[in-house]
């Protein structure tokens, strides 16, 4: 074992799971110069990174011995937990600090949370937001949660990864939160528009076409985002510009003519749903920020 390998350091980390988003982090980090171990339970996948200047760990007890922070990456919490949950990797995380940037649900994050409290590691939990190729670059956003003083300990290794990073709070699910808040959008956003494609190809317009007005309905959104969270968190639900009755005819259009094409259109009559039901409470002339709050109905 190199001495590289089992002397923690502050200006060092240890990246486990080379997977897209662990080579991309741990590239990061190695262009900043922090000294970097690396670790994957497929072997091989870090050949370019030791090619770089990584040190590769036998095991990942090893690896979480050599770094004062492990950054953990892989695809869900059932795979960090069957690499840090083994006994010998737990023992060696002792005293250390563990950073999960691995996506799953708010619930798992506090369950990893307790379990690190238990076995004496101190445990900041994370998400990232954008995509690969923009790690390494001011593009990259990171969000984190756990003990404020935790993390600004560890901000000097942290901002060698770049972009913007910020501290939402000591609740440990607050990061996964938001992450998850973000990924309904961005999925149910993307869905719609693969749907729109599958619409309009049918309708005899490609998807080239389709595509410069599709990014002007984009560009509409960020201050309806704006303004609809201002109604939600106040309860107003204005329905002043579009009352749900006519938001709900229009998604029955759609509705109509993708079934006439054959088009599955459940995505829509999901949503047509939940607006109807609003209507049936007695909410048609709010905005549509009301099926949130009818959502929200336990």
């Amino acid at each position: 074992m190199s001495e590289q390998a089992t002397a923690p350091h502050q200006s060092a980390v240890t990246v486990i799971g080379l997977g897209p988003m662990g080579r991309a982090l741990a590239g990061a980090f190695l262009d900043a110069g922090v000294r970097t171990t690396v670790w994957n339970r497929t072997p091989g996948r870090g050949r370019e990174l030791v090619a770089r200047g990584a040190v590769a760990a036998a095991t990942a007890e090893e690896a979480v011995a050599a770094s004062e922070l492990t950054v953990v990456c892989v695809v869900n919490y059932d795979a960090s937990d069957d690499v840090l949950r083994r006994d010998e990797v737990t023992t060696a995380l002792k005293g250390r600090t563990l950073l999960n940037l691995s996506a799953d649900a708010p619930a798992r994050a506090r369950d990893t949370g307790d379990w690190a409290a238990a076995h004496g590691i101190r445990y900041l939990d994370g998400a990232i937001m954008t995509p690969t190729t923009t790690i390494g670059t001011p593009a990259s956003v990171f969000l984190y949660s756990g003990p404020a003083d935790l993390h600004q300990e560890h901000r000097p290794v942290l901002d060698a990864l770049n972009g913007t990073h910020t501290h939402l709070g000591e609740e440990i699910g607050r990061a996964a939160a938001y992450d998850i808040a973000l990924l309904d959008l961005f999925w149910t956003a993307m869905a719609g528009f693969t749907h729109a494609l599958a619409l309009a190809k049918a309708e005899g317009v490609s998807a080239r076409e389709l595509a410069p007005y599709a990014q002007g309905i984009g560009a509409i959104l960020p201050p309806l985002f704006a303004e609809s969270a201002e109604e939600v968190d106040e309860g107003t639900y204005s329905g002043e510009g579009n009352p749900l009755t006519s938001a709900v005819s229009t998604m029955a259009h759609v509705v109509h003519t993708s079934e006439s094409h054959g088009i599955d259109a459940s995505l829509m009559r999901a949503a047509e749903g939940i607006a109807r039901r609003a209507i049936g409470l007695g909410h048609g002339a709010d905005g549509l920020t009301r099926m949130a709050e009818v959502l929200g109905r336990r």
